[in-house]
């Protein structure tokens, strides 16, 4: 090929040809190609836009959409809910339907205005390839056709193999039986051990121990199972088990997981070459395995003797055989069938019985689960009949299988994909009997017109600037498993079993029902003896990866459309509706999926008013499920993860499924009680946001502007005889109008979700189901609409349960009202109330006309949640009586600078203590405004001393120039970090000498963290040795881990050099970070900058969830942003107590030395023979760890008198 570069991986496929010999700029996807040679975007500028859509749409994308077809030459019921967009002003009809700044094409030297001319000698070769590439295409097609007509593809390479090839010859004697295969099942049990005692090690004990392509097998032969494609997993473990190199990759769990299939069937003969296999490879059997023999026994009915002989083996190997019952992940009929077996020898043998519920026993929640104190758990306002019927309304949601989406191309779609998807999983299929790994089983977990469905899902939710190969793959990947999930359950009966136990658990909830026993809603379902869900385990990151890399492929080869929207029946070719570019995001080029204008333009031109949303993806409609295990909880039926972890880890799961169940108790019961707060729309807000939505946005108030009204470059043409400079200025000056432009795409994109989600549950009550991150920090599972979004979103949400003002409710709701303005931060509470009177007049008038009045709310900090707390107390005033005034508003208490709030109290430091309210005072103290005094003072030392720096500082140190800095300290950042943000501060001061910025900027990061060593001595202390101790224990090969007071084991997950993997084949290969890989080194420099923050954040985590489980206790509603409180007006003062309390009890524990404690006993074990270095690096590691800092005197005690801690 003359013009394209053909190479493998993210860098094939180039440009590569410059005009006439001149240099080419390298530019980015969506930029201007056309200012220094010719036009490589994949738009029109608006002025030959209106040439262009009379012409052939396949002339617009000319290039691109060659090399799409070239690279596809190359490449051989979740639930949704659909909800209404909300109206957008419409965009302009040209364009290529995103909205974006598109670059110009080069035009002629002196025709103004003239259009585009190609040059003709590459334009010639390129469509000469072109007719090339579509003739051998449409070769393939035909061939491809005649193969599926004819049936060649159901014709697969050889038979299937069952009978193994064992590589010790006295094993093999067993291959040809003189008795029954019944009666050689516990002879292979009994004399296997005996003749091979060989222990291999190749059984891995977790799963983040697995190699990439172990992981791919272990998920292959699991979803055979459930696919019913059991001989395709055994003839695959056969050809591996075959062979030498292959067979090491095979753990005693592939062969468990196919033995375990051919026990449900009663398949003795192919359950003994299983067995047979396991012997032949080294390995012991273990429970999982006596467990599949003694099921299939059970289902053929044999004689006692035969299970008696099997038993007596599994005695002789130390399995006990209560533990087949407790610890060995069986289905109750499963478990009947073994029982069966049982009890043909032992008769008398019975289940063990179930322990009763364990307590959590520590200290910090001995009240919380105590039963001899009052307790006033609170109700919800609904009934129960309410209640059920929004469960089945929710339950519909996540089993629905509906869709709403235009039918124009999209019915010969999914046909194409459906045709497609079968020639694949045909051609997948050959490759497994070749003895390969491939994804036909888990291709078959879903209808194919499942499968085709969700594809043009996708299809329709793509953005027109497109999107990343990579990220399309995972999101592929995950919504099939989901569907799966979803599937599954259905299937096993799970479904119905949910329904009636969910029944009898709103009893616990409802306004109108009462329990004999309150309790808790953890402790109320486990009573209910409500079944334990399935454990489905995500499938590993390679399989995912592959799996969604070629569904997408199958979506790009499927999908197309004809070339001319003018004449779609007429004679125009067909189209790519997705097509292959490359793109450079930072420094590194990726493949992205890019849709073709002319489907842009006609999604554009449909005007679709609905969109469509996965069920995790949108609040729940019934209260969510209770948290009972890592695995259990949130959705009622899609799979939710208690803990976020980042992609591919599975250390931080393993974890939480490995420590004493109850030491979970505290955040499990946390994070119920989180998610079953209800909610509502505050109809009055959302109407004006859709207002200012509509039109054209407001930035300013934090609606965004549709892209159309993003900056316009003051020149878009230049003559051929232009400067190379002037080309190069306005290539970067259009750079960044496109880098605007698709800014506020996503901003617009994003508000679109939230508002159309507001609109769509404007008159439901509904529920926010909560999880945590590693540290243990709460989020709201649905990501687009929540509390803890921006101003607008929380402005969007009130407490759909409200409560009476009382008599003090109404002055909290105006000093709230005053904290979200900003006005009067340093001010008493009595002088916020105060000034809330002053200016009643500008509160009334903002909740009578929020859009045509003094607009007082909209000079706010938080405007938007400003207003809505004027339309609240503008209502309680005029009310006839305020103290019963019902208010649904949620009223928030701050912690002030929280992180510093638990060092001081960490450190005992006095000092640092009254600088962030720990201590009583009759104002609230400003730690900001504090360290920038320190800091003048330091500076005017170094002014008289004659700095120069110092000297020009004078009058420039303010509280906005050191606050981010003081602010993120606490949070692990450096210096290098905090001169960055002083820079920026002082390059908004436009009086500022720009020229010394960055000396001065250096100058103030010392000064600043100088000033914080002075006045928060302790936390500095505490912050080095917690720097300290992660720095030696990454030296010694350890990844940080400690357990937060309330039980919940932490792992930092930063390693060295994450392995980098790849899928070849296809459009292209993509590369991925695999994190799961247990054996990489520690990265030092990450773990000991996030061990500080990351304890921290743990701190905070745990005090929240102890001030969340006492208010419940009380009977409050309470909701929290992190270090941010929310409760009714008329209980803020009772969540004052408890908040104050907890932090008490929390620091009045010995952390610091239970920290330490733990370290040492975790990362310091018993001395053993070794390097005389290592030894050093033992020894020098424990006492770092033993030498905890010293505590200063501050009295905790304090700290429940001090009216500004929160507040």
């Amino acid at each position: 090929m003359s013009v394209l570069c053909w190479g493998r991986g993210a860098a094939g496929l180039r440009r590569v040809l410059p005009p006439c010999g001149r240099p080419v700029l390298l530019a980015k996807e969506g930029t201007l190609g056309g200012v220094c040679g010719p036009r490589r975007s994949s738009s029109a500028s608006p002025q030959e836009q209106d040439q262009d859509r009379r012409k052939d749409w396949g002339h617009v994308e000319l290039l691109e959409v060659l090399q799409a077809r070239v690279r596809q030459l190359q490449a051989e019921s979740v639930s949704e809910v659909v909800v209404n967009r909300v109206d957008v002003a419409r965009l302009p009809e040209c364009g290529s339907g995103d909205g974006g700044l598109q670059p110009p094409r080069k035009v002629q030297t002196g025709a103004k205005g003239a259009s585009p001319v190609p040059c003709s000698g590459w334009a010639q070769r390129l469509e000469k390839e072109k007719r090339v590439q579509r003739m051998h295409i449409q070769q393939l097609k035909a061939n491809l056709q005649m193969q599926v007509q004819s049936g060649e593809f159901k014709v697969l390479p050889k038979h299937l193999q069952v009978k193994p090839r064992l590589l010790s010859k006295q094993l093999a004697t067993f291959l040809a039986p003189k008795s029954s295969w019944e009666e050689q099942l516990p002879r292979v049990l009994q004399e296997a051990p005996r003749k091979l005692s060989l222990d291999v090690g190749r059984a891995p004990s977790t799963q983040a121990q697995l190699s990439g392509q172990q992981q791919k097998l272990l998920a292959f032969f699991k979803c055979c199972l459930l696919t019913d494609h059991l001989p395709l997993a055994h003839h695959l473990l056969v050809t591996h088990h075959s062979q030498r190199q292959k067979q090491k990759l095979l753990t005693l769990d592939m062969y468990n997981t196919v033995m375990l299939g051919w026990a449900r069937q009663g398949a003795f003969k192919e359950l003994v070459y299983v067995l047979l296999m396991v012997k032949d490879a080294g390995l012991n059997p273990d429970l999982l395995s006596y467990a599949a023999a003694l099921q299939c026994l059970g289902r053929q009915d044999q004689d006692a003797g035969t299970i008696e002989r099997c038993l007596e083996q599994m005695s002789q190997e130390g399995l006990k055989l209560q533990a087949l019952f407790t610890a060995v992940p069986l289905s109750e009929e499963e478990q009947a069938t073994v029982l069966k077996a049982v009890h043909k020898v032992k008769p008398t043998f019975s289940l063990p019985r179930q322990p009763p519920p364990a307590v959590n026993t520590s200290k910090l929640l001995r009240d919380v689960y105590a039963k001899d104190g009052p307790v006033s758990y609170p109700k919800l306002h609904l009934p129960l009949k309410t209640l059920q019927s929004l469960f089945e309304k929710q339950l519909c949601v996540e089993l629905a299988s509906k869709r709403n989406t235009l039918q124009t191309l999209r019915d010969h779609w999914e046909k194409a994909l459906c045709r497609v998807l079968q020639e694949t999983k045909n051609r997948l299929e050959g490759e497994v009997h070749k003895g390969r790994f491939s994804l036909y089983p888990f291709l078959c977990l879903l209808d194919e017109r499942e499968v085709a469905r969700m594809l043009l899902e996708v299809l329709q939710g793509l953005p027109a600037p497109g999107e990343s190969l990579t990220t399309l793959a995972r999101e592929l990947s995950a919504r099939t498993f989901s569907r799966h999930v979803v599937q599954r359950q259905q299937l096993s009966g799970q479904v119905q079993a949910l329904e009636t136990y969910y029944r009898k658990y709103l009893h616990l909830l409802a306004s109108d029902t009462k329990v004999p026993n309150p309790c808790l809603p953890r402790q109320y379902w486990e009573v209910l003896g409500a079944p334990e869900a399935l454990r489905e385990q995500p499938w590993p990151l390679p399989v995912q990866m592959e799996l969604g890399k070629q569904l997408a492929e199958m979506l790009v080869q499927a999908t197309q459309m004809p070339s001319s929207l003018n004449n779609p029946h007429g004679s125009s070719r067909l189209v790519p509706v997705l097509y292959h570019v490359y793109s450079f995001r930072n420094v590194q080029q990726i493949g992205v999926l890019k849709p073709h204008p002319a489907y842009v333009q006609l999604r554009e031109t449909a005007a679709e008013p609905t969109l469509t949303f996965e069920a995790v993806d949108v609040p729940m409609l019934c209260p969510p499920l209770p948290w009972t295990s890592p695995h259990t909880g949130g959705f009622l039926l899609s799979p939710t993860k208690l803990m976020r972890t980042v992609e591919g880890a599975t250390q931080h799961q393993e974890l939480l499924e490995t420590c004493p169940p109850t030491a979970l108790h505290g955040a499990l019961d946390a994070l119920t009680q989180l998610g079953n707060c209800a909610w509502r729309v505050n109809g009055r807000v959302l109407d004006l946001v859709l207002q200012l939505f509509q039109a054209k946005g407001c930035p300013e108030l934090g609606v965004p502007a549709p892209p159309s009204e993003a900056p316009q470059p003051a020149e878009a043409h230049l003559p051929h005889s232009a400067a190379p400079a002037r080309k190069a200025e306005l290539h970067r000056e259009l750079a960044r109008c496109q880098k605007v432009a698709r800014e506020m795409h996503s901003l617009r994109a994003e508000a679109l979700y939230r508002f159309s989600l507001a609109q769509h549950l404007r008159d439901c009550v509904f529920w926010l189901p909560h999880n945590m991150d590693f540290r243990g920090r709460t989020y709201p599972c649905p990501p687009h609409f929540n509390h803890l979004g921006s101003d607008v979103a929380r402005a969007l949400l009130e407490f759909a349960q409200g409560r009476p003002l009382g008599p003090h409710g109404l002055d909290w709701l105006k000093i709230h009202l005053v904290n979200l303005t900003g006005f009067k931060k340093r001010e008493p509470l009595r002088k916020r109330l105060a000034f809330a009177e002053e200016v009643m007049g500008d509160i009334l008038d903002s909740a009578d006309q929020p859009m045509t009045g003094r607009k007082w709310w909209m000079g706010a900090e938080e405007p938007w949640q400003t207003l809505a707390c004027c339309m609240e107390v503008a209502n309680a005033v005029r009310s006839s009586d305020p103290a019963a005034y019902v208010s649904h508003l949620p009223v928030h208490q701050d912690g002030s600078c929280n992180g510093l709030q638990h060092y001081a109290a960490l450190g005992r430091d006095s000092v640092g203590a009254a600088s962030v309210n720990l201590e009583p005072s009759d104002v609230p103290q400003d730690v900001y405004s504090g360290v920038a005094a320190q800091v003048e003072v330091f500076r005017r030392q170094d002014a008289q001393r004659g700095t120069q720096v110092a000297q020009m500082l004078e009058g420039f140190i303010t509280r906005k120039v050191v606050k981010q800095t003081v602010m993120t300290v606490v949070y692990g950042v450096t210096r290098y970090g905090g001169r960055l943000q002083i820079e920026k501060r002082l390059r908004e001061l436009t009086d500022f000498p720009q020229e010394f910025v960055w000396e001065a900027s250096h100058y103030l990061v010392r000064q600043v963290f100088k000033s914080l060593q002075e006045m928060f001595s302790g936390t500095r202390a505490i912050q080095h040795w917690l720097t300290e101790s992660a720095r030696l224990i990454s030296h010694m090969g350890s990844v940080v881990e400690w357990v937060t007071p309330l039980g919940i084991p932490i792992i930092q997950p930063y390693r060295l050099e994450l392995k980098v993997k790849q899928v070849r084949g296809g459009i292209q290969s993509i590369t991925y970070t695999h994190n799961g890989d247990i054996s990489q080194k520690p990265n030092t420099r990450k773990q000991k900058n996030g061990f500080p923050p990351n304890f921290i954040h743990s701190l905070d985590s745990s005090h929240m969830m102890l001030t969340a489980l006492h208010c419940y206790r009380k009977g409050l509603t309470f909701v929290s942003v992190h270090d941010c409180y929310w409760t009714h007006a008329a209980d803020v003062t009772v969540m004052n107590q408890v908040c104050r309390e907890q932090f008490v009890r929390l620091h009045s524990e010995p952390i610091l030395e239970d920290l330490s404690r733990f370290l040492v006993g975790r990362f310091c074990p018993d001395p053993r023979p070794q390097k005389l270095s290592r030894c050093w690096e033992a020894s020098q590691l424990k006492a770092t760890l033993q030498a905890v800092p010293k505590p200063g005197a501050f009295d905790l005690e304090r700290v429940k008198h001090s009216t500004y801690f929160f507040s």
